[in-house]
Formats: C-alpha cells, structure tokens, sequence
C-alpha cells in the first residue's frame, strides 16, 4: 500500500463525524457489536422479496472485501436479492436498486436500500458513516438527508447530484462530485479494511 493510502486511510478511520438538527438523523447505540455475515447469497426466502421492512445493524457492514466488487464499489443484500442487485449495478441504462441492498465503496461508509416509501426524499437510501473498533463496526451516524461523512461532506447532497436513472449510486460518470482519489487508493482502502483481519 502506498504512503498516501496509509494517510488517506488513517484519515478516514481517525474522522469523526456528526449529525444534523432537524431529526433526520436517528441516534445510534455506539456500542461495539459482532460482525455476524449477512444473507449474501442471492438466494431469498419468499420473505425476502415480500417488501418486509429492513433491519440494519453494525454487524451487517463486515469485510468488504467478501463482497461482491462491481466496479470500484462492493456490494451485498441483506435479504437475499443480490442477483437483483447486481442485474442494476450492471445495466448500462441504470434503474431502481432493490430493497435490502447495501453499497459501500470505502469501509467507512455505506448506503441501504429500505423499501418503497422508506423515504421519499432520497429514493428510500438510508446514509452510513461506519468506524471501525477492534475489527469490529460502529455505526457512527445513519439517517436519509443529513448524515456527514469522514471527509466533512454530507452523504445525501453528494449523491442526490446522481442522474436519476443511477438511483442515487454514485460512479465516475453518474453525475455526481467527482473523488479527490484515485482506483488505486479506493482498492487500497478496501483491502486495508481492518474488519477483515481475524
């Protein structure tokens, strides 16, 4: 790993983040808990396709570098409908990402897809800013429109500059603020992530 990747990581590990004042922020239980894997599989009970609510915890976010890589991007399913998932993130012509997707791009942050009426406002997306202690994850912050990231930035206003065919997924040429950071550094901070050593 290059100096500029070790910087950039300690960085982004060492950020703290806060979050807004309008109550769109739901407060977080800091405590550290177990990285149990999520259903990744593709394969889903009827359940899973059924609309149920999504249920998001720090233990859901785990080595990202066991994820499905798309791109720059990891990806996974919380309910078993990563085929879906992965049939969108693979379109040339975008479309709507199913409930129980969750995309990362750097181990501390990520986005979930709830279902269909979740939030209105940013395309039912819940926003993640993630610290890592002990190997192990700690949501930091999560909510739909004002949750800010290690960098000082707010999740939401970057990604609503998505095209909205993108369903608000941030790529080089989907609209959005292009990153001060090379493929390299962002495959360099994947692999470094520390919830991948055991």
């Amino acid at each position: 790993m290059t100096t500029r990747a070790l910087l950039i990581l300690g960085f982004l590990f060492g950020a703290a983040a806060c979050g807004g004042e309008d109550g769109d922020v739901t407060p977080v239980d800091t405590s550290v808990v177990s990285d149990a894997n999520a259903t990744t599989d593709g394969e889903g009970s009827a359940d899973s396709a059924a609309g149920l609510p999504i249920s998001v915890s720090a233990a859901d976010f785990d080595c990202l570098t066991k994820w499905t890589k798309v791109r720059r991007f990891r990806i996974k399913s919380l309910n078993g409908q990563l085929d879906a998932a992965l049939k969108i993130a693979n379109s040339p012509t975008g479309g709507t990402y199913p409930p129980g997707t969750v995309i990362q791009l750097i181990p501390t942050e990520a986005m979930v897809k709830h279902e269909k009426g979740w939030s209105d406002k940013t395309n039912d997306w819940e926003f993640f800013f993630l610290k890592m202690q002990a190997g192990k994850t700690v949501i930091g912050a999560q909510g739909t429109t004002d949750v800010i990231n290690g960098f000082g930035g707010n999740c939401f206003d970057c990604h609503a500059k998505a095209d909205p065919k993108w369903d608000l997924v941030c790529e080089q040429d989907h609209g959005c603020t292009k990153l001060p950071f090379s493929a390299e550094i962002i495959a360099s901070l994947q692999e470094a992530d520390s919830r991948c050593k055991k």
